[in-house]
């Protein structure tokens, strides 16, 4: 009779396990790859700001699978962070001719050159770096 008490338990603690093991870990402030400059609050959060540099994907990625599912396309307004949550909205800034570009998050990286964030063609364009391929830049998300 003793083992219906230990079978409880045992399901008991399997099921902390599980749930447990589900817990989202919150983004870090600082992210490599830039630098943050700091947090204004606004009616709506608080809006953070890193500055790096920018890049954007070759075209040889266009129509693989991005890292949260997605199948990549260069004509939509998206990016890669390696640490931002997926579907988060940043505004990219270009700080050489403060052009600026609203981009969703859907995949990770950028995984070279010490680079903060990897942006679509559409996204590039939009804030006029394709020519020179890397550009410095600030980019704004709210929390």
């Amino acid at each position: 009779m003793r083992q219906k008490p230990l079978i409880l338990v045992s399901a008991c603690l399997c099921l902390l396990v599980t749930v447990s093991s589900c817990h989202r870990k919150s983004v870090p402030e600082k992210s490599t790859g830039g630098k943050t400059s700091g947090s204004t609050s606004s009616s709506s959060g608080k809006m953070t700001k890193q500055t790096g540099k920018a890049s954007y994907y070759a075209d040889k990625f266009d129509g693989r699978k991005t890292a949260n599912g997605e199948i990549f396309s260069q004509k939509k307004l998206t990016a890669a962070h390696r640490t931002l949550p997926f579907g988060t909205m940043v505004t990219v800034k270009n700080l050489a001719n403060g052009k600026s570009v609203t981009v969703r998050i859907n995949d990770r990286g950028p995984f070279a050159g010490n680079r903060l964030i990897d942006l679509s063609r559409a996204a590039a364009n939009a804030i006029d770096m394709v020519k020179q391929g890397v550009v410095s830049v600030e980019i704004a998300y709210r929390k």
